[in-house]
């Protein structure tokens, strides 16, 4: 008789991993009507740290650009340690990159506002993202280009 593993999983830890704020054109850029252009762009990256625990990391980077020069540029690395115990591997993956980044947005989310405001430039509350959505479409693609490489032999 085969011994049946629960499923675990816990949240551990939450903490900004790392923080960066710039503002190239100084001064500059609060002598311009504000209709900036905003850009974000989104990583997440997991590391194992044990048999049962996983750092995932959620990179956040917003470019906001006036007139073809950068205004600011925020980029935040919220990330957490998350317990996980008795999934399969193809679940464990998609825990891994659905559940835990959607635990991190909000405050990742309210990191890079906060940056923002204290920049002196008005709030910017990003939208929530679809991280099920996300997985999907890169398993979806992913399954594509294994698709279309020719096999070795």
């Amino acid at each position: 008789m085969t011994e049946q593993t629960q499923q675990q999983f816990q949240l551990q830890r939450i903490y900004v991993k790392d923080v960066s704020f710039e503002t190239p054109q100084g001064h500059e850029v609060f002598r311009q009507q504000w209709k900036p252009r905003v850009n974000l762009e989104m990583n997440t990256k997991q590391n194992r740290i044990d048999d049962t625990n996983y750092e995932v990391v959620l990179t956040l980077s917003v470019t906001a650009s006036q007139e073809d020069k950068t205004a600011f540029l925020a980029e935040v690395q919220q990330a957490g340690i998350f317990f996980v115990a008795g999934m399969p591997e193809p679940q464990l993956r998609q825990v891994l990159s659905t559940v835990c980044p959607n635990i991190l947005f909000p405050y990742a989310r309210e990191a890079i506002d906060n940056l923002v405001t204290r920049g002196s430039f008005p709030p910017l509350m990003l939208a929530p993202v679809n991280f099920d959505a996300l997985y999907q479409q890169a398993v979806k693609q992913q399954a594509q280009e294994r698709a279309a490489t020719p096999a070795v032999n």
